[in-house]
């Protein structure tokens, strides 16, 4: 039997005059690059969490233009002398627009900094997947909200 985690997640992808919005995550594996949000709370709209999260991330507030997908991710991690892990994400992206605030890092939190980051100079960075998929999206803007070739 294995144990079973289930996160929903939703994030913002905002781009703006060609650069993108991210938050360095601080990971189990070091810093990665990533976009802002993060897990919603239990009974938390997907959009009130996408606000909350780049505030809390960045310093800024966004007006949400649109949804671009939802992309799942699914982990098995093997554990020795117990169940084996099994994750599945859901993670739910929109398109944003940052209307307020300045940009600023998170202290204490899941992120140590926050920057707007060329779009040229994204494959350069130690990121995660997440920010991959994210772009694509973005880009090609599927009317089903999904990747017709997976970005991973």
């Amino acid at each position: 039997m294995a144990n079973r985690h289930l996160r929903v997640a939703a994030y913002a992808v905002c781009v703006d005059d060609g650069k993108v919005l991210l938050a360095r995550w601080l990971g189990p594996d070091g810093k990665r690059w990533t976009m802002p949000g993060g897990g919603l709370h239990h009974g938390e709209d997907p959009c009130d969490a996408v606000h909350r999260e780049v505030g809390e991330e960045t310093g800024h507030t966004v007006e949400i233009e649109r949804l671009l997908g939802i992309d799942t991710v699914h982990e098995r991690t093997p554990r020795r002398l117990r169940h084996d892990r099994r994750f599945h994400g859901v993670r739910i992206l929109y398109a944003a627009r940052v209307t307020g605030g300045e940009l600023r890092h998170e202290t204490g939190g899941s992120t140590d900094r926050a920057a707007w980051i060329p779009l040229d100079e994204v494959p350069a960075l130690d990121r995660v997947p997440l920010v991959d998929i994210a772009l694509a999206l973005y880009a090609e803007r599927p009317p089903h909200g999904r990747l017709t070739a997976p970005a991973r």
